[in-house]
């Protein structure tokens, strides 16, 4: 499912995984109210796009990165 998060940050959401961490990148953790978990993004849920970039073969940085370039709104692609 696609989710588009109206910005500026912060989004609300940690990450964890990466090509590093030889484990694909999903979501940590949620804060309450903040912007992800009002989009019913789930905890466990498995970032596959950022911004329409695929994150196979992402690092954990790159990823963060990533999301950090986003500054109107973030655009990602997840996996339940």
């Amino acid at each position: 499912y696609s989710v588009s998060l109206v910005g500026p940050a912060p989004w609300g959401f940690r990450l964890q995984g990466g090509k590093d961490f030889n484990m694909p990148l999903s979501i940590s953790r949620l804060n309450d109210g903040g912007k992800a978990a009002q989009a019913h993004v789930g905890i466990g849920d498995v970032v596959l796009t950022i911004d329409g970039i695929s994150t196979d073969g992402m690092t954990h940085l790159e990823a963060q990165n990533k999301i950090k370039a986003c500054t109107g709104n973030l655009n990602m692609t997840l996996q339940r």
